[in-house]
């Protein structure tokens, strides 16, 4: 059975920085892609990042330029390294790895106080 674990979520002050981290257990198999997606209170998930297996990268317009995602290839494991946190980046971070199915990981809580 495929599980993706993250780690590295927690509270932060606005401006600061945090890493995220994801390690995929029981495949056998190189995701294709592997990203992460977010869903903050009362709105639905959404992309933040994605990385392909050549290392092509997709940001969401809002994290652009603040947030980096790198992944180990063909290991699945991926970061995200987040800075200049805001408070509306406050979200759960889902881990997301893509190979002929989807597979989702059970969230971080990352929470960004003003």
């Amino acid at each position: 059975q495929v599980q993706l674990v993250e780690s590295g979520g927690g509270l932060v002050q606005a401006g600061g920085s945090l890493r995220l981290s994801c390690a995929a257990f029981g495949t056998i198999f190189s995701f294709t892609d592997m990203g992460w997606y977010r869903q903050a209170p009362g709105k639905q998930r959404e992309l933040v990042a994605i990385i392909t297996s050549s290392g092509r990268t997709n940001y969401a317009a809002p994290v652009k330029g603040r947030f980096t995602i790198s992944r180990d290839y063909p290991e699945n494991t991926e970061t995200l390294q987040m800075n200049g946190l805001k408070p509306e980046d406050t979200a759960v971070y889902y881990c997301y790895g893509l190979d002929v199915d989807e597979y989702w990981g059970q969230g971080t809580q990352v929470t960004v106080s003003s």
